[in-house]
C-alpha cells in the first residue's frame, strides 16, 4: 500500500496498517519535511508517479484537502481498519476510509469514501456517513444519524438518534447535538448551538 501525506494523521494510519500486517511501500508528500516516518521512506510527489498495481490511502486529516487530492490522483484506493476495531459484518465501508483503534461500527451502518473514523468512536446502527467525513476520537453517533459530505464531528461529541448533520458542518468538541445541523454550520456546547457558518478556510 502507498500513503499520500506525511502528516501526524499519517502516523496513525501507519499504525492501522501495521495492526493488520499491511506493508506500506512509501509515503508521498508534496513538501516532505522528513526523509522517513517510522522507517518508511517519504518521497516528494511527482505527477508522473505510477503505481496502478497498489492501493493508496490519502493520509491527510483535513477533509477538504483529502477531497481535492483524492479526486486528482489516478490510482486505486484501499481502506484500512484497525485490528482492534469492532465492525459489524452488516455494515459497509467505502474505499479510502480509515478506521482507527477501538472503534465500534454497528449493524446497518454505511460509511462513504475517504472518511476518517477516529480512535474509540462509536457509530450505532443504521447511521449513514457520506464521503470525506471525519468522526473524531471518543465521539458517539446514536442510531440512524446521517452525516453529510465533509462534516467533522469534534472529539467527544455526541449526536442523538435520527439527527442529520449537514454537509461540511463542524461539530465542536464535547458538543451534544439534539437537533438537525444545517450545511456549513459550526455548532458548539450542550445542547449544541449555532455560532457561525463555516467558510472554505474553516473546512
Amino acid at each position: 500500500m502507498i500513503l499520500y501525506g506525511a502528516s501526524g494523521h499519517c502516523k496513525s494510519v501507519i499504525d492501522i496498517a501495521e495492526s493488520v500486517n499491511e506493508p506500506i511501500r512509501c509515503i508521498y508528500d508534496d513538501n516532505p519535511r522528513v526523509d522517513n516516518l517510522f522507517e518508511i521512506p517519504v518521497i516528494k510527489f511527482a505527477n508522473d508517479v505510477n503505481h496502478t498495481d497498489e492501493k493508496w490511502i490519502v493520509s491527510i486529516g483535513n477533509n477538504e484537502i483529502r477531497k481535492t487530492l483524492s479526486s486528482k490522483l489516478n490510482v486505486v484506493y484501499g481502506a484500512l481498519m484497525h485490528k482492534s476495531s469492532s465492525i459489524s459484518n452488516r455494515s459497509t465501508i467505502g474505499v479510502g476510509t480509515v478506521v482507527m483503534a477501538k472503534t465500534v461500527i454497528n449493524a446497518g451502518v454505511k460509511i462513504g469514501e475517504h472518511c476518517i473514523i477516529n480512535s474509540s468512536a462509536v457509530i450505532e446502527h443504521d447511521c449513514v456517513l457520506r464521503n470525506f467525513v471525519h468522526i473524531s476520537p471518543n465521539s458517539s453517533l446514536a442510531g440512524e444519524v446521517s452525516v453529510c459530505e465533509g462534516a467533522h464531528i469534534g472529539i467527544g461529541a455526541c449526536v442523538l438518534q435520527g439527527i442529520k448533520i449537514g454537509k461540511w458542518a463542524m461539530i465542536g468538541a464535547g458538543a451534544v447535538v439534539t437537533k438537525d445541523v444545517p450545511d456549513f454550520a459550526v455548532v458548539v456546547g450542550n445542547p449544541a448551538r449555532l455560532i457561525k457558518y463555516a467558510t472554505s478556510n474553516d473546512v
